[in-house]
C-alpha cells in the first residue's frame, strides 16, 4: 500500500524549514530596530530554534532530517561569491601577493590555535578534529571534519559562533586599529569571520566585501588542503 502524500516526513520537513526560515526573518527585522552583535540573525535565530525545539521535545537528529535541504543550499550560496570578486578583480590583481600570504598565515594560525587551545583544555580527539576547520566557511568546514575524522555537524555550531564572535570583534577591532586600506579591513572579516565577516565587511563598502569573499574562498581552499595533513601530523 502507497504512503500517503503528506506523510509525517514530509510534514516535519514542512514544518521545520518554515520555523527556520521564519525566526531567521525575525532576527533580520530585530537586527534591523537594534544593530548589534549580539542581535545579529545567526545569533537570535539558533536561540530561538533551540528554545522551540526543547518545548517541542523534538530531538536534533529529528529536525536536521527535516532541514538539510537548508545546509546544501550553503554551498550555492558559497559559490555566489564569485559575482562581487570578479567585479573587483582589478583590485585583487593588485594586491593578489599580500592576499595569498595572509591568507596561509591566517589560516595556519587558526587551525593550530584551534588545536592548541582544545588539547590544553583536555578535550578529546574527535572534538579537537571538528574544531579544526572552525574558521571557514560551512560548506567547507563540513566537508573537512567529515574526511579528518571530526564531527560536521558539530563543526557548523563552532562555525557559528567563530562567526558572530568573529564579526562582532572584528567592529571593535576596526574602531581601535588604524585600518584605513579596503585591503586590510576586508580581509579581517574575510579571515576572521568567514560568511558572517563577508556580510558584515558589504555593510562597511563594497570593495571591502568582495576583498573578505576572496580571503574566505583562500582560506576554504586552503584548509581544505592542508587540514587533513595537519590532522595525521597532530595525532
Amino acid at each position: 500500500m502507497s504512503l500517503p502524500l503528506w506523510s509525517n516526513a514530509v510534514l516535519s520537513t514542512v514544518l521545520w524549514s518554515a520555523a527556520t526560515i521564519l525566526l531567521y526573518l525575525i532576527g533580520k527585522r530585530v537586527y534591523r530596530r537594534w544593530p548589534r552583535w549580539w542581535t545579529t540573525p545567526l545569533a537570535i535565530a539558533p536561540v530561538l530554534l533551540i528554545g522551540l525545539t526543547l518545548a517541542c521535545n523534538t530531538s536534533y537528529r529529528d529536525y536536521i532530517s527535516g532541514t538539510h535541504w537548508l545546509v546544501a543550499l550553503l554551498g550555492p550560496a558559497t559559490v555566489a561569491f564569485a559575482i562581487p570578486i570578479y567585479e573587483q578583480r582589478a583590485l585583487i590583481r593588485r594586491h593578489w601577493p599580500v592576499l595569498a600570504i595572509g591568507s596561509l598565515v591566517g589560516s595556519g594560525t587558526a587551525m593550530l590555535s584551534a588545536w592548541g587551545f582544545a588539547s590544553l583544555i583536555g578535550l578529546d580527539e574527535t572534538l579537537r578534529l571538528s574544531l579544526l576547520p572552525r574558521s571557514i566557511s560551512t560548506p567547507f568546514a563540513m566537508t573537512v571534519s567529515g574526511d579528518i575524522g571530526g564531527v560536521p555537524d558539530l563543526t557548523a555550531v563552532f562555525v557559528v559562533f567563530t562567526g558572530v564572535f568573529g564579526a562582532a570583534l572584528g567592529e571593535v577591532l576596526l574602531r581601535w586599529l588604524p585600518l584605513r586600506s579596503v585591503l586590510a579591513r576586508g580581509a579581517l572579516f574575510g579571515m576572521g569571520a568567514h560568511g558572517a565577516g563577508v556580510a558584515k565587511a558589504h555593510q562597511i563598502g563594497r570593495e571591502e566585501g568582495s576583498i573578505a569573499g576572496l580571503v574566505m574562498v583562500m582560506v576554504g581552499l586552503l584548509n581544505v588542503l592542508a587540514a587533513p595533513l595537519l590532522a595525521h601530523l597532530l595525532r
